[in-house]
């Protein structure tokens, strides 16, 4: 069978090294270059390439190309990849949102190629069917990921409330705020701290969130979202807090996400009673969920994923293998 060959654009991040590790033992796939202008001329991790400048690397020569890169920076290059017949799995926020309003609302920037948008939204356990086959995938954020992956069972049936918030505490690793180096991710200021930062409605995810939390129930109460800084280096868990409509009792909750997850490769549902932590994640390309009715109509979800894996690299690659039609979890189990 012929490999498919890839690329990866900004592939000295977090997010890009783990990609790189991933594709290096995928099966079908064959690296052909991984980009950086910080390090270009050295030795890519975990492969027998070395860094190249973006604009050196060879897009004629791959099928595929992953955009490890900050937003703005990747539509532009996605445009570039589409328009040399190249699939694109996009890992930025550049795809992600519906509209270019929307981006702009939440980015506080125009979109750089709003004729992009809307691009399906690569969830697959969710979005499946529509990523099959298709030229362009958006990679969903890490706290949308888990969140909705943690929401899900619950939104397709309408079992919230319409009157109450969904409320969703959630801490990520470190490596969530990228390589580059600033005071809020220094060591000194991480140890032995746990700090709560773009509280409110502030943080850029949340319009994604809402965005794909709506499809599934339009009538749904707000999302209040806070986001922390764990002092690890990976691994995200949203708690998750519910009020469920007076057609559902917790005590259904369990064999909901049964029925949703029970033949998803990737999704772990704990038994009743356990606990999911961040070693059920870490390190590993699955998301961890367990339930906990607390009353009748309320419920706790504990989501937890790898952030740089089911949180980005691993989720891009297992949407890459649904692009090109060959076994969903291909380099991941």
């Amino acid at each position: 069978m012929k490999p498919i060959y890839a690329g990866v654009y900004g592939g000295s991040g977090y997010a890009g090294m783990d990609l790189v590790e991933i594709l290096s033992g995928h099966p079908a796939i064959e690296l052909v270059f991984a980009t950086s202008n910080s390090y270009q001329g050295e030795p890519v991790p975990g492969a027998e390439l070395c860094f190249v400048p973006p604009d050196e690397a060879p897009l004629a020569a791959v099928d595929v190309i992953f955009l490890a890169l900050p937003h703005k920076a990747s539509a532009t290059m996605a445009k570039r990849g589409i328009e040399a017949g190249v699939k694109v799995v996009d890992l930025s926020a550049d795809l992600r949102l519906d509209s270019p309003e929307a981006y702009a609302a939440h980015y506080h920037t125009p979109h750089p190629h709003p004729e992009l948008l809307p691009a399906p939204y690569g969830l697959p356990e969710i979005n499946r069917a529509s990523l099959a086959g298709v030229d362009v995938v958006a990679t969903p954020g890490c706290y949308p990921t888990t969140t909705l992956l943690g929401l899900y069972p619950l939104l397709r049936h309408n079992a919230l409330s319409a009157d109450a918030p969904v409320i969703v505490d959630a801490k990520s690793g470190v490596t969530g705020a990228g390589r580059k180096p600033s005071l809020s991710t220094h060591f000194a200021e991480v140890y032995s701290n746990l700090v709560p930062y773009k509280t409110g409605r502030s943080h850029r995810h949340i319009g994604e969130l809402e965005q794909e939390a709506h499809k599934l129930m339009p009538r749904m109460g707000p999302i209040i979202f806070c986001p922390h800084l764990l002092p690890v280096d990976r691994g995200l868990m949203a708690s998750i807090y519910v009020t469920l409509n007076d057609s559902f009792n917790s005590s259904q909750a369990q064999d909901l996400f049964a029925e949703a997850y029970s033949n998803e490769p990737l999704v772990d549902l704990l038994r009743p009673g356990e606990q999911a932590t961040l070693k059920h994640a870490v390190k590993t390309n699955c998301c961890a969920i367990s339930i906990t009715p607390v009353l009748e109509r309320y419920l706790h979800i504990t989501s937890v994923t790898d952030n740089l894996r089911k949180g980005a690299a691993s989720q891009a690659v297992q949407n890459m293998n649904l692009m090109f039609g060959i076994d969903e979890t291909a380099g991941l189990i």
